[in-house]
């Protein structure tokens, strides 16, 4: 028998070597989550009580500095990230292309519950634009004393793109 996440991946048409051409294993769905506000839609994000914890102890520390931290995404499950990969393909998008973006389902650093996509006033959320902000100045300085790390720099071993707003206390993996 199949395990249900080959079988999504076959559905979604990941190819079958995605998980030995250079991405790291998959990851366990977190359990244990608390809640850490609204995103920038108004949809509740949630985080492992650690991270959410270094989290809103960061947000604090910067808006103590002046500086402006969102959560536009936090905790996501395999099914919905595949809602994501579904919606992309149903518009079009290749999953070539869709892979350089999203992680497949289960090989997703979301799914730990670990890490966050960060916005900030003034700029376009989850683009590059992100890095000439003083919030990206900001965490570049000081979120490694929270306990958080940017997962995707420029040229990553993952062939994921350049995401300055992807930030972490876990293992660096795909988002």
């Amino acid at each position: 028998m199949r395990a249900p996440l080959d079988e999504l991946h076959d559905e979604l048409g990941i190819p079958e070597d995605y998980s030995t051409d250079g991405v790291p294993p998959a990851f366990e769905e977190a359990e244990d989550l608390v809640e850490v506000g609204p995103n920038l839609v108004g949809r509740m994000q949630r985080l492992v009580p650690e991270t959410a914890e270094r989290w809103q102890s960061m947000v604090e520390a910067a808006a103590a500095d002046g500086v402006a931290l969102m959560i536009v995404s936090g905790f996501r499950s395999v099914d919905y990230q595949a809602r994501l990969i579904r919606k992309k393909i149903n518009a079009g998008q290749i999953i070539e292309d869709i892979l350089t973006v999203n992680a497949a389902p289960g090989f997703s650093e979301h799914h730990t519950g670990r890490a966050v996509d960060i916005a900030t006033p003034g700029s376009r959320p989850l683009t590059e634009e992100f890095e000439e902000t003083a919030a990206f100045g900001w965490l570049t300085e000081n979120a490694k004393s929270f306990g958080f790390s940017m997962t995707y720099p420029r040229d990553n071993p993952w062939g994921v793109i350049y995401e300055p707003w992807h930030w972490s206390t876990g293992a660096s993996a795909p988002q």
